[in-house]
């Protein structure tokens, strides 16, 4: 009988401030689930990125998960239960997703995909953001949590935060 092929997970584990550094440095696009260490990574992505990696084909295009508690850049997102997906090109911060909302992920994984192409390609300037989450000037935890409930729809920073309550996590 022969035995069954084990897949690669689509990402790499980043849980120091070092690998988080070598990360930063590889070209085109990086996606980085940045989560807590009680709660640990979501696992509802993992075949949206295998499905997304198989569509693409880009060596462009990586995956990352990290634990926000033992990497010193990430110390924003710490103290928080809502997924958040990190868009790194070229060493900075191009985009943020909150929450586990799959269309917008995929969209905005092709979007800021094809940008890098882009850039890579002709030239030009990367488009970066800065995150409310990492700001100096927001730093009580109720600013924080507050910029992270942004651009969510309904109730679903409310029930992230009473599961949180309850040390359940969505992911």
């Amino acid at each position: 009988m022969a035995a069954k092929k084990k897949e690669a997970l689509p990402q790499m584990n980043i849980t120091s401030q070092e690998l988080w550094e070598e990360m930063l440095c590889l070209k085109g696009l990086i996606v980085v689930d940045a989560f807590q260490a009680w709660c640990g990574p979501c696992k509802t992505v993992v075949d949206l990125f295998q499905k997304i990696r198989n569509e693409v084909g880009s060596n462009l295009l990586h995956f990352a998960v990290a634990e926000v508690d033992s990497i010193d850049a990430l110390e924003g997102y710490r103290g928080q239960c809502q997924p958040v997906f990190l868009f790194y090109a070229e060493g900075e911060l191009v985009a943020v997703v909150r929450g586990v909302n799959a269309p917008l992920l995929q969209k905005t994984i092709l979007e800021q995909l094809a940008g890098q192409r882009k850039v890579l390609e002709h030239g030009g300037e990367q488009v970066l953001m800065q995150d409310r989450a990492l700001s100096e000037e927001e730093g009580s935890a109720a600013a924080l949590q507050g910029a992270q409930r942004e651009g969510q729809t309904g109730k679903a920073g409310t029930v992230w935060d009473a599961l949180c309550a309850f040390g359940k996590c969505l992911c």
